[in-house]
Order: structure tokens, then C-alpha cells, then sequence
């Protein structure tokens, strides 16, 4: 995670990365850079608060504690969290909102099983595990074959985002490293993911 001042926006802006997720009731911004990962960003329109995950992969394939802490780079931890993270800053679950953005297929040769079959099972993840909880999707943007920048403003709820169509190598090429680094966390801790 990284705060800065943005002087083009005129605000903080705290930078999540995959498998972090953000909180705030403050009037700043989370903004994060997406490939084939989701980003669902939570509101309050009460409170004026919400947040934003951003997630890797859709679940674990291991009922274990992941044991390394980046328990929150599996979609339905890293909802969880920030439900609860919402919830126990005083939100009402009926309350919240949702706005739903990535799962572009930008690395075709990273994934077997088919280009589309990771980003696609993150967007249908991200829709149908909001739906279960009842909670209303006003927004989207998610598939495609391009990159996404998401500025969140949770004070107002307002979406930045921009689709990320020259740099899309560069964009694959830190993803594909995350990708790396999962694997050999989980081989490490004795764990196999298949891909």
C-alpha cells in the first residue's frame, strides 16, 4: 500500500496492490492498476465511507489457513474483509453498494485452460457473490482484453477509470510476476495451485 498527495486530484490517494484491500471514511481516494484481478469498490452513501479489494484469484483450492497472511489475494476473503471492515466502521450490510471492475485477459500466456477462463471466473465470482449477499451492483467494467486504472473516491462514490490500452505488456509482465510469486509461496508452504 502507498499513500501519497496527488496534486492533480488535490488529495491523498492511498495505491492498493493484488491481494490488499483499503478502508476509509476520509475524503481520499484508493486507486489501483487491474489486469485480469477484480476490484469491487464498496460504498455507503450514508456514512460516506467505503473501500476497495483487490483480488487475484477467485478461491483456494485448500480449506487451510493461509499461512503466509495474503489471504486476501482469494476472492472470497478478500470480499469478506471488506464487508467486515465496513461493517465493524458502522455500516449497515443493507446499506452498501457495489462497482466492479477488471478480469481483462491480458496474460494469455500465463494461464492454461484457456485465455479467458481466470479473468472470467474472477468477474463471475465477483457478480455472483454480491448478488448472494444482496448487494446492488450500480457499476461495472469488467472482461475485455485491456488493463484498467480505478481511482475510487468513497466520500462520493465516484469512479475514476481509465483503460490502460499502450502499456499493456508492462501491466502483464507485474501481474505475471505476482502470478510467480503465488506459486512459489504456496510450493514453499507445501501447498499446489493449479492454474
Amino acid at each position: 500500500m502507498l499513500r501519497r498527495f496527488d496534486r492533480q486530484l488535490q488529495q491523498e490517494v492511498v495505491t492498493i496492490h493484488p491481494g490488499e484491500y483499503y478502508t476509509t471514511d476520509k475524503n481520499e481516494a484508493i486507486a489501483t492498476i487491474l489486469g485480469s484481478c477484480i476490484s469491487v469498490a464498496l460504498y455507503d452513501e450514508k456514512l460516506k465511507s467505503g473501500g476497495l479489494n483487490h483480488f487475484m484469484l477467485a478461491s483456494t483450492n485448500t480449506d487451510k489457513e493461509d499461512i503466509d497472511g495474503h489471504i486476501t489475494r482469494y476472492g472470497m476473503f478478500a470480499m469478506e474483509i471488506l464487508i467486515n471492515e465496513l461493517l465493524k466502521a458502522g455500516s449497515n450490510k443493507k446499506d452498501l453498494k457495489a462497482k466492479v471492475f477488471g478480469g481483462g485477459s491480458v496474460l494469455a500466456s500465463a494461464y492454461s485452460g484457456g485465455v479467458n477462463k481466470i479473468p472470467q471466473d474472477n468477474i463471475n465470482f465477483a457478480l455472483n457473490f454480491l448478488q448472494t449477499e444482496r448487494i446492488p451492483v450500480l457499476a461495472k467494467d469488467v472482461g475485455g482484453e485491456w488493463p484498467r486504472k480505478v481511482i475510487f473516491f468513497p466520500a462520493t462514490s465516484k469512479i475514476l477509470l481509465k483503460r490502460i490500452t499502450k502499456q499493456v505488456e508492462e501491466v502483464a509482465k507485474e501481474e505475471s510476476k505476482y502470478v510467480q510469486t503465488v506459486q512459489q509461496q504456496k510450493v514453499k508452504q507445501g501447498d499446489v495451485i493449479l492454474f
